[in-house]
């Protein structure tokens, strides 16, 4: 009985680990999409950057307009691609978390289908001891008749 509670506990284990795994799966999913956000928003604008400065001739007042807009561009960038390298910094955590989740999840598992391999032995012995006394107990029975 004792080795039969001891499976049911390692099974709730094993699920707590599962759920887990599926939590820590779906925050990296949701850090995957803000990791392509950055990416696209990056995209924007560095073309933001790339569209805008002075063309032909201009006032200098408008001259000096476009080239403070474009340093504030390219400045928002700098800040963005600084938040984006900190994020994948988190994300690598986060994949580690989730590979050492899975782990544990994975030995547990075959640490459960181990006991319930030694169970079921057990339970085969007792029924094969069960049946050679049922045995014994016939051909005894037919020797004395």
């Amino acid at each position: 009985m004792k080795r039969a509670h001891t499976i049911a506990s390692l099974g709730t284990l094993v699920q707590l680990r599962s759920l887990d795994v599926d939590r820590l799966q779906a925050d990296l999913s949701s850090q995957e999409a803000t990791r392509v956000r950055y990416q696209n928003n990056l995209a924007r604008l560095d073309a933001l950057a790339a569209g805008s400065g002075a063309t032909g001739a201009m006032p200098p007042a408008l001259a000096l307009n476009c080239g403070a807009y474009k340093q504030n561009v390219l400045a928002l960038a700098d800040l963005h691609r600084t938040d984006l390298a900190l994020h994948e910094a988190n994300m690598a955590v986060a994949q580690r978390k989730l590979a050492d989740a899975w782990t544990r999840r994975e030995l547990l598992g075959k640490v459960l289908e181990q006991q319930q391999q030694h169970l079921a032995r057990e339970r085969d012995r007792v029924v094969r001891k069960r049946e050679d006394e049922i045995a014994t107990q016939s051909w005894m029975a037919g020797r004395t008749a």
